[in-house]
């Protein structure tokens, strides 16, 4: 799947094309940094600069958009809303207490680590679903892509030197 989004972007300027890659869900910056010291031959800071701030982008889009669309879909069938209801619900009595405790580090961390699942993406999800409002939601998502950004730059530094 990378290697179709890498070769759709080809043709592009390097750093419109690493900011893009940074704001798909599929890539986000996990993907976007060593693609663009990799392969686009972008200084790291650049690397970074621009993957950071697509990747913040995303998170940012998917906070502000993700609930009303959501919940347009699901208000127009009965059947939806209360599977989903009850999902939400049982997910955050499940979680209420943990998130309220550690509701910023919570929301830093799993944007912060550079995993499968976990990013701005899944980030803004998590702050839709905690309800975090969006004031508070994105400087801890701003900070976790950057966290991220600085852990995958760094490994893909180290393995760039380390092979060759």
């Amino acid at each position: 799947m990378q290697e179709i989004i890498i070769s759709w972007l080809t043709g592009m300027p390097r750093e419109l094309a690493t900011f893009l890659m940074a704001m798909l869900p599929v890539t986000e910056l996990r993907a976007s940094i060593p693609v663009a010291i990799l392969k686009y031959h972008l200084s790291p800071m650049s690397a970074f600069f621009w993957s950071v701030l697509g990747n913040s982008f995303l998170g940012v889009i998917v906070l502000l958009l993700i609930e009303p669309i959501v919940k347009s879909i699901i208000e127009r069938f009965d059947f939806l809303n209360n599977i989903w209801q009850k999902y939400i619900g049982r997910l955050r009595e499940k979680n209420k207490e943990k998130f309220a405790k550690w509701e910023a580090w919570a929301l830093i961390s799993f944007v912060a680590i550079p995993l499968p699942m976990t990013g701005a993406f899944s980030g803004a999800v998590a702050a839709s679903i905690f309800q975090i409002k969006a004031r508070k939601a994105i400087p801890l998502i701003i900070l976790g892509c950057a966290i991220s950004g600085t852990i995958v730059t760094a490994l893909t530094i180290f393995s760039k030197n380390f092979v060759h």
